[in-house]
This record gives structure tokens, C-alpha cells and sequence, in this order.
């Protein structure tokens, strides 16, 4: 206690020469093992922190809308509050003002590993605190204990064709499973409104330990011989159990995935998959209906399917040109495709301008354990090559790789090779951030999203007037 008394006395000090030390010191202050008690003492003070601040600033403007923006798909329109994360066009992806690399570092790993746990990422996001060793531990323990299905899912999983595509079983899974909701019975029962991110949080919390028993069940049928999954080990961590009963026991893989879950959880409010949690919850639906609502965004090819578009494209180029394809030969593929009306799978993003974090630490993970693998050596080139390309077109904001630029090679290499079902993967990590924003949205009891639309017609009349 007496170091603790010193520690936190020295705060006010070092706020003004190290302020991301300061938060941290000030987040790890907390040793509660109970995550929904840590959440508990938080929410009051952030429903009187945003009361005051819009009271106070409830009529500042924060920007404009230009046409562009109106038929241009919103891009680039603050009209969102997401906590849980925000993109940076220059410096990438945040979680709760962390960056990727900062995470990798401070987050808790599993005994002897070297990539954060997600569900250390999950406590970062809901609460915004550092967790310690036994919070993640704590919350491995929790979800491991809620993870079975009701027997109607399993029947459900068990009778799908294996001609349906695993995210098609997926959404499905989840929106049956609204059976289970507490929310939806609380609702029901008339509780006061105070109360539903209690149990929007219970629902969530649910939902997250269920997705990998349902994702691998989905795996196994579809891709497998349909035997069991096995047990769940009430003493390993959410991505190992998983990473288990997909039946991959490879621990490079296992870290892989615990990378592959942190990193794919929350990319802010605005994506397709996060804003349609949002907006689905924000009509009081439960999170199971909420989630799978967002997952059929997640399944588009502009969104969650791109890994796998990518991975069609490289097999083409290696085709086409082998694996020894010299940069001259690269370049005139690369020329092609773009001649030819198509994109560079991989390369660009709405926002972002600069590589992708996400992709970075992949590649970093790829050089240190498949430096010699034919198609990280032909990513490695195209990453090469592709940007001065893309910049010479002149019609290209960012001619950076993402992240789906690179996630499926990795996959490739240690044996998943199912791309259809690498969308499912996304979805199982997307859970993390979305459902932690869902239980802030009803805990801050934002009402439900309703922004005006106009006609060209009335567009037109109204530049007039």
C-alpha cells in the first residue's frame, strides 16, 4: 500500500511530462476481478461527464456536409460517438487510445506467449482501464463457463446443408439464439430503462463466450467430418479453447489467432459491421438480433469477405507468373488488373493514409515465424511495388495495404486454408468491440438513430434558395 501511496501521489507530477504514463498508472489502479463491478462504478461517472459536456456544448457545431459527403456514403461525416476506438488517417487504429503496437506490449499474454489475449483487449474496451494477469484470467474463467449452446442451436448448426456459406450459418446461429436473451425478457417484464446495460452487458458477455463453440461447430460440419468439437478447458484463454475445437493445436497458430482476434475486434463507429450493431441496437433489439445483423455487413466483399478476395487474386499472380515472378513482372500484372477496370485487392481504405497497423504487425509476425513461405515472399513483394503504382494513377488517396491484405496468407500457412470461413473469424473477433460499444450505447442511453435524408430534387431546391 505504501508503494501504491507513492505511485499515486507522484500522478499530478508526471501528468504534464508523460500523460500516457499517467493514464496508465491511472488505470491499473482497479484490482477488481469483476468485470460487470469495475463497469458498474464507471457508468454514473460517464453518464454525469457527457450529461455536463452537453450541456455545455450541446450546440457546437464539429463540421459540415457537403453533397459529396450525401452520395458519397456519409464518408467522412462526424454524425458518430464511438469510446471504444477511433481511426486516426495517419496514425491508425486506437483502442481506447492505445495503438497496436502499445497493446502488444501492456496487454496480458497466455503462460510463455508473446501476442496479447483478447480478452484482455475486451476489458481495455469496456472499461478503458489496463487489465492486470488475473483480471484476463478471470474473464477467460467466465467466458469458458458460459459457453454452451441450447440444444436447439446445436440441432440447428448440426441440420444446416454444407453448401450454406459459413457466414450465412453463422448469422443465423447468433439470431437464434435471441431465445437466450435477458434483455429481451427484461424488456418485456417492464425493468426501467436504467437497467438495460445490465443486461445488454449479461446478454454480450453470453454471446462472446458462445461465437467460437458456434463458429468451429459451423467449421467442423461444413469443412470437416462434422465430428465433435471437444470439450471446453475452463483454464485456457477464449482464443486457445477456440483455436482446440477447430482442431489446431499448432502453438504458433494458437498465437496467431490470439493476435488475429485482438487485432480485428474494433476499427471505430463508422464501418459497416460496427454502425449496424449500433443502429439495430439502437432500436432496443437484443444484442443477438444487433450482432447478426451486423455480421450480413461483415459478409460483403467490400468489408469482412476482402481477405478472402485478396487471396483469389494472389492465386491468380502465382498462376499466371509462378512464384519467382521478378518486380518487372509484377508490375506489369498490377498494370493489367487496373487496366483492366478492376482494384488491387488489399491496397486502400476509406480512411486511413498509411499502411495499415494491422497489417504491419502481421507482417511482423509472418518475418518472424514463415520468413521463407512462397506467398508471404510474394506479398512481401507486391507490397513493394504496388504503392508507387497506385500513386502514379493519380487517382488513388492511399495506396497503402490493409489488413485483409495479409490475414489470409497467414491462415494459408498454418493449414486453414477454407476461405470461406475466414470472414467467420473476422465476425468472432468484430464481437469484441461492437458488443463492449452496445452496452456504453444503453448505459448512456443514446436514443435510437434517426438522421434526415433529402430527395436530389430537394437538394437541388435548397442550394437554390
Amino acid at each position: 500500500m505504501a508503494l501504491f501511496r507513492v505511485t499515486t501521489s507522484r500522478i499530478n507530477e508526471t501528468s504534464k511530462l508523460f500523460p500516457q504514463l499517467t493514464a496508465v498508472l491511472r488505470q491499473l489502479s482497479d484490482a477488481s476481478t469483476d468485470l460487470k463491478a469495475v463497469l458498474a462504478a464507471k457508468i454514473p461517472k460517464e453518464q454525469e461527464r457527457i450529461k455536463s459536456f452537453r450541456k455545455s456544448h450541446g450546440s457546437t457545431k464539429v463540421g459540415e456536409v457537403t453533397i459529396d459527403m450525401m452520395y458519397g456514403g456519409m464518408r467522412g461525416i462526424k454524425g458518430l460517438v464511438c469510446e471504444t476506438s477511433v481511426l486516426d488517417a495517419d496514425e491508425g487504429i486506437r483502442f481506447r487510445g492505445f495503438t497496436i503496437p502499445e497493446c502488444q506490449k501492456m496487454l496480458p499474454k497466455a503462460p510463455g506467449g508473446e501476442e496479447p489475449l483478447p480478452e484482455g483487449l475486451f476489458w481495455l474496451l469496456i472499461t478503458g482501464d489496463v487489465p492486470n494477469n488475473n483480471q484476463v484470467k478471470a474473464l477467460s474463467k467466465e467466458w469458458a463457463e458460459r459457453a454452451a449452446l441450447p440444444a436447439h442451436v446445436v440441432t440447428l448448426l448440426n441440420n444446416m446443408p454444407n453448401t450454406v456459406h459459413p457466414m450465412s450459418q453463422l448469422s443465423a446461429a447468433v439470431t437464434v439464439l435471441n431465445s437466450e436473451s435477458k434483455f429481451a425478457k427484461a424488456y418485456a417484464s417492464g425493468v426501467h430503462k436504467s437497467k438495460y446495460w445490465e443486461y445488454i452487458y449479461e446478454d454480450s458477455m453470453d454471446l462472446i463466450a458462445k461465437l467460437p463453440v458456434v463458429a468451429a461447430t459451423i467449421y467442423r460440419n461444413t469443412f470437416k467430418d462434422g465430428s465433435g468439437i471437444g470439450a471446453i478447458d475452463t483454464s485456457k484463454d477464449w482464443s486457445y479453447n477456440f483455436t482446440s475445437m477447430l482442431g489446431y493445436d499448432d502453438p504458433q497458430f494458437i498465437e496467431l489467432m490470439r493476435l488475429y482476434l485482438t487485432i480485428h475486434s474494433d476499427h471505430e463507429g463508422g464501418n459497416v459491421s460496427a454502425h449496424t450493431v449500433h443502429l439495430v441496437g439502437s432500436a432496443l433489439s437484443d444484442p443477438y438480433i444487433s450482432f447478426a445483423a451486423g455480421l450480413n455487413g461483415l459478409a460483403g466483399p467490400l468489408h469482412g469477405l476482402a481477405n478472402q478476395e485478396v487471396l483469389i487474386w494472389l492465386e491468380k499472380l502465382r498462376t499466371q507468373l509462378g512464384d519467382k515472378a521478378t518486380e518487372s513482372q509484377l508490375k506489369d500484372f498490377i498494370w493489367k488488373t487496373l487496366k483492366s477496370g478492376q482494384v488491387v485487392p488489399g491496397y486502400g481504405h476509406a480512411v486511413l493514409r498509411k499502411t495499415d497497423p494491422r497489417y504491419t504487425c502481421q507482417r511482423e509476425f509472418a518475418m518472424k515465424h514463415l520468413p521463407n513461405d512462397p506467398l508471404f515472399q510474394l506479398v512481401s513483394s507486391i507490397y513493394k511495388v504496388v504503392p508507387p503504382i497506385l500513386l502514379e494513377t493519380g487517382k488513388v488517396k492511399n495506396p497503402w495495404p490493409n489488413v485483409d491484405a495479409h490475414s489470409g496468407v497467414l491462415l494459408q500457412y498454418y493449414g486453414l486454408k477454407e476461405m470461406n470461413y475466414y470472414t467467420v473469424l473476422f465476425g468472432v473477433s468484430r464481437a469484441l468491440g461492437v458488443l463492449a460499444s452496445l452496452v456504453w450505447d444503453r448505459a448512456l442511453g443514446l436514443p435510437i438513430e434517426r438522421p434526415k435524408s433529402m430527395s436530389t430534387d430537394g437538394l437541388m431546391k435548397a442550394l437554390k434558395a
